[in-house]
């Protein structure tokens, strides 16, 4: 969009005009008065023979009818200030329209502006009553709110995106490592602490093998990328990891208690802000625990992320169990033959894009030709003093150095048109050529009005006078820009080719031309050797007569693309994925044929030894069938098994907290790192906490800071590591919900099971009597 570029000159002329035009227009009535005045009086003197004189005048003035005149002649200045004024306030309203337009044309192109570069967030004058500023400024709503909707597709997408891509990634972990319980772990473990980031992690295996002692063990853990080694035994129904077991559910905490788990790395400890407990379960059944701890809260799509992982790796875990040792032989035939399927795939669209390339270098490089002619008879012209002041331009200079008209590069120095990290080495070039040196020829990089690149193939001619000196300097030149960008694409498609690829190039004769290294690595022959071979060589009597009639129909023009076997050097025998192609000349004729290959030998052999394979596994999934058909039923009884010992188990555990829930002394229960497990009602309504706030926390919650640090007793109580007073009955105080201090009676028990304490609190309240 062009806009007016003069009303700001405009509008001070305007304004100039109108404060001067009354004073003018007085000036001149009053010069014009007072000569008209002065002519009819000389007339009049004139008339009646009367010399002009002050006294005749005086006497002129006695009859009565020249004061009239004299009154008419005053009117005219009046009439002038009249007229100047009507002109002055005409003047002032253009001006005060041109002013308003003006403003508009500017507000329209700042708009239109900001709009052009991408900007959204402008603030405008909302009142405008200009139809187009109004459109504008709902062009621009819309781009704003089409831009935060964008922005939310975004993030959606790309969490999308991110859960599928979890998802491949830890399907292709599960499917690598479901032959080895530890690593499967450790790889699940670090990868996922990584993938959603979290800082620790830990994979909790059940341990169910013996009825009598369930538990779950920590067969990996992991904290700020690197493995670590603890070992770790949870009880089963024991802390989140066992509640979370034993829920079945996800527990999520973003308040961490600071004693429950603390993260140490080489700048110091500091403890986690966010913890994630998710259960690994499938078809109803727990088989391990993932608890992972985090500095930022997670999101609820990792969140949801997380239990789908977990889904996954509880059907993994239950497979391994059940087929661990039956499916070995299985997994390593499906893993060769993903394998093998995989590389074919890669291969086929190797050879694939390598076609697309060659389809579009031969276009490319018919378009390059058909530029080049078109421009042959093209030249960009300049003239230069020995100065290097520009003294003419033509037409095709000033279009492709981006310039409307010769006046914008007429009179400026050469310096204008050269990038400034060239002007070093031109500075050199142009003293010489001012001195009457050689001339210039060779590739030449302009920079053009709009600053960009012009690419040329350039001459600087000094054109001498009768002399011999240097007169003037020509420059003369043909714009290469695309065919400068076309070579290092070139150049760069064939690195690739050769990084990529085997590859040769023959003859039509099948005489050898050239080849890279991989070719001569391949074949086993040194550059010497290969020159003194054709194509033919490569090929048995039993092949040659083949792959002649091939070798004739790529000569033909039709391309070929398939698997050939071929006989290198110490007549070893090789397979190949080849393409052979063939690439004519300028008059369309064939100047050679081009042979890219991708040595399969490997894969072959694999072909063969794969298919051996396949016949023995088919044999020993017979076997495998009926040995898991026995397993099934052995696993389905073990299954009916544990589920009654689960009921008995959970009977007993039921009747426990019931027989514990209704006695009237306040009884809670701690593990040995003082976290709550259990809470009575009437510890309920001693310490006037609900059990749903209580249980989880550490049990500092129930004292003061105060009373831990002066009663020894509670101190050893509420501090893990330090020896319990067990079995004595003491007078401690406690602090309620509502900061109240009570006197109480507890007495404190020990249950040690495999080195594991639990903790049980008995508590009476001490009544005190008001006399």
């Amino acid at each position: 969009m062009i806009f007016d570029k003069q009303p700001c000159s405009r509008k001070i002329n305007l304004m100039g005009k109108k404060k001067k035009l009354t004073g003018i227009f007085l000036a001149i009535s009053i010069i014009a008065a007072l000569l008209l005045h002065f002519f009819i009086i000389k007339g009049l003197l004139y008339a009646q023979n009367m010399s002009f004189t002050w006294n005749n005048f005086i006497e002129l003035h006695d009859n009565s009818i020249y004061f009239l005149i004299d009154s008419i002649i005053l009117l005219i200045p009046l009439f002038a200030w009249l007229s100047g004024s009507y002109f002055e306030n005409k003047i002032n309203s253009y001006a005060n329209i041109v002013e308003k337009r003006d403003n508009q044309h500017e507000a329209v192109n700042e708009i239109a502006k900001n709009l052009t570069n991408g900007n959204v967030d402008f603030d405008a004058d909302q009142k405008t009553d200009n139809k187009l500023v109004q459109q504008l400024l709902a062009l621009r709503d819309n781009l704003k709110k089409q831009k935060e909707e964008e922005a939310i597709r975004k993030k959606e997408d790309n969490q999308r995106h991110w859960v599928s891509e979890g998802l491949a990634k830890f399907g292709d972990i599960l499917r690598q490592n479901n032959d080895n319980i530890d690593t499967l772990s450790f790889e699940i473990i670090s990868e996922l602490c990584k993938y959603i980031d979290a800082v620790q992690g830990g994979f909790f295996l059940l341990e169910d093998t013996e009825e009598n002692d369930k538990h779950f063990k920590l067969t990996a853990h992991f904290a700020y990328d690197r493995q670590k080694y603890n070992e770790k035994r949870v009880e089963w129904g024991e802390g989140l990891i066992g509640r979370a077991a034993f829920e079945q559910k996800t527990l999520y905490i973003d308040d961490v208690p600071q004693d429950y788990v603390e993260v140490t790395s080489g700048l110091g400890q500091t403890n986690p802000n966010a913890l994630l407990v998710v259960p690994l379960k499938f078809n109803e059944e727990v088989h391990g625990v993932l608890e992972l701890a985090g500095f930022e809260m997670f999101d609820q799509y990792k969140i949801d992320f997380v239990e789908k992982i977990a889904e996954n790796i509880g059907s993994t875990i239950s497979n391994v169990k059940i087929n661990l040792k039956t499916a070995k032989f299985l997994k390593e035939s499906q893993e060769q033959a993903e394998r093998l399927s995989q590389q074919e795939e890669e291969m086929r669209q190797n050879m694939e894009e390598l076609q697309a390339t060659q389809e579009e270098a031969a276009k490319q490089s018919k378009e390059f030709v058909s530029f080049t002619n078109s421009v042959n008879h093209t030249l960009i012209r300049a003239e230069y003093d020995v100065n290097g002041i520009l003294n003419y331009a033509n037409t095709k200079f000033l279009r492709k150095l981006e310039y409307e008209n010769s006046s914008e590069v007429e009179g400026h120095h050469i310096s204008m048109f050269i990038n400034e990290k060239d002007k070093e080495w031109f500075n050199d070039i142009w003293n010489d050529l001012s001195r009457g040196g050689h001339h210039f020829e060779g590739y030449m990089k302009h920079v053009t009005k709009k600053g960009k690149d012009l690419w040329t193939m350039a001459t600087y001619t000094c054109v001498r006078n009768e002399n011999g000196g240097v007169e003037k300097i020509l420059f003369l030149a043909i714009d290469t820009t695309e065919h400068k960008k076309q070579s290092l694409d070139y150049e760069g498609q064939i690195r690739a080719l050769n990084l990529a690829n085997i590859k040769a190039e023959y003859a039509p004769s099948g005489k050898f031309i050239a080849c890279n290294d991989k070719f001569l690595e391949s074949v086993g022959y040194t550059m010497d050797e290969v020159k003194e071979t054709s194509i033919f060589d490569f090929f048995t009597e039993e092949n040659q007569t083949n792959f002649e009639e091939l070798w004739n129909n790529v000569v033909n023009g039709v391309p070929y693309q398939g698997q050939l076997s071929v006989t290198v050097k110490d007549k070893k025998i090789k397979w190949y994925q080849m393409t052979l192609i063939s690439v004519n000349n300028m008059y369309g004729e064939v100047d050679k044929i081009l042979v890219l290959a991708i040595d399969i030998t490997e894969q072959k052999e694999l072909e063969i030894k794969i298919s051996e394979q396949n016949r023995i596994l088919k044999d020993q999934e017979e076997k495998l069938k009926n040995s898991e058909m026995e397993l099934q039923k052995r696993l389905d009884k073990a299954k009916r098994e544990l589920k009654q010992h689960f009921k008995e188990v959970e009977k007993s555990k039921v009747r426990h907290e019931k027989t514990l829930e209704g006695a009237l002394d306040a009884i809670l229960t701690t593990d040995q790192n003082g976290t709550i497990e259990f809470f009575n009602k009437a510890a309920e309504s001693l310490w006037g906490y609900d059990r749903k706030d209580v249980v989880g926390q550490n049990i500092k919650l129930l004292f003061s800071n105060d009373i831990i640090e002066a009663d020894d007793f509670v101190k050893r109580f509420v501090k893990p590591g330090l020896e319990k007073i067990v079995g004595e009955r003491k007078e401690i105080s406690i602090t309620t919900k509502d900061g109240e201090n009570k006197q109480v009676l507890m007495l404190l028990s020990d249950a040690t099971v495999d080195k594991v304490h639990t903790y049980t609190a008995f508590i009476q309240q001490i009544e005190v009597e008001l006399f």
